[in-house]
C-alpha cells in the first residue's frame, strides 16, 4: 500500500508544472476516458487512481498558487481516494446545469451515497462513502459529490477481470433507480486498480 500513497516528492512544483500542465491535461482525458460511467441522466461516476489524484493535487495546487510547504493538507485530503489494490474508488456526482431543477432533485435524493453498488455474478458489493463531511443533510438533501469505495474480496477480484462475466453499476434509492452495464473497455481499465 505505502507504494500507492501520494507523498509531496510525488508533486511538481507549480512553476515547473505550468510549463507541462498543457501536455499533463491531454495525458488525463486520454487516462480518463474509460474510467467514466453514467447512471442514469445524471448520475456519474469517475473512477480513481493514483494518477487521477496525483492531477488533481497538482492542478489545485497550481490554479490556487498552493506552496509546497502547504500541500500536506491536500495530501491527507486526497489519498484516501487512492485505490489500495482491494477496492475501486470513485467520485460520483449528479449533474444538472439547472440550479433550480438540481436544488429540487437534490432535495429527494439524501442517503443516495449508501444506494451506490457494483454487481459482479450475482455479488452485490455496496459503496462506502468517505466521512469526511456528511454528504447527507439532516431534513434529506443529498450533496452533488459523494466520494465512494468499492471494497472488493479476492474471489469477486477475479470475477470482475473475468470478461465472461457481467458487471453492472448501478443505484437503488427510492427517487433514483438505475443501472448499467460496465463496458469490457471500462472493465479492462478499472482492473488496473487491483493488486
Amino acid at each position: 500500500m505505502s507504494e500507492r500513497i501520494i507523498c509531496l516528492d510525488d508533486i511538481i512544483p507549480n512553476e515547473e508544472y505550468g510549463k507541462i500542465r498543457s501536455l499533463k491535461r491531454r495525458e488525463m482525458i486520454e487516462l480518463k476516458k474509460y474510467r467514466r460511467l453514467d447512471i442514469g441522466p445524471v448520475a456519474s461516476l469517475y473512477f480513481e487512481s493514483r494518477d487521477t489524484m496525483i492531477y488533481q493535487i497538482q492542478e489545485m495546487a497550481y490554479v490556487e498558487k498552493i506552496t509546497r510547504d502547504a500541500l500536506d493538507e491536500e495530501l491527507i485530503s486526497y489519498n484516501p481516494l487512492v485505490p489500495n489494490g482491494k477496492e475501486l474508488t470513485a467520485t460520483m456526482m449528479i449533474e444538472i446545469d439547472d440550479p433550480l431543477r438540481r436544488k429540487n432533485f437534490l432535495s429527494r435524493l439524501g442517503g443516495v451515497e449508501e444506494k451506490v453498488k457494483i454487481i459482479v455474478e450475482g455479488s452485490e458489493i455496496y459503496a462506502d462513502s468517505e466521512k469526511d463531511v456528511d454528504r447527507t443533510t439532516g431534513d434529506g438533501k443529498a450533496s452533488a459529490v459523494h466520494f465512494l469505495h468499492f471494497k472488493f474480496s479476492d474471489e469477486l477480484i477475479e470475477a470482475f477481470k473475468d470478461i465472461n462475466n457481467t458487471v453492472q453499476i448501478g443505484i437503488d434509492h427510492d427517487a433514483y433507480g438505475h443501472l448499467s452495464i460496465v463496458s469490457d473497455q471500462v472493465r479492462e481499465e478499472l482492473a488496473k486498480e487491483f493488486i
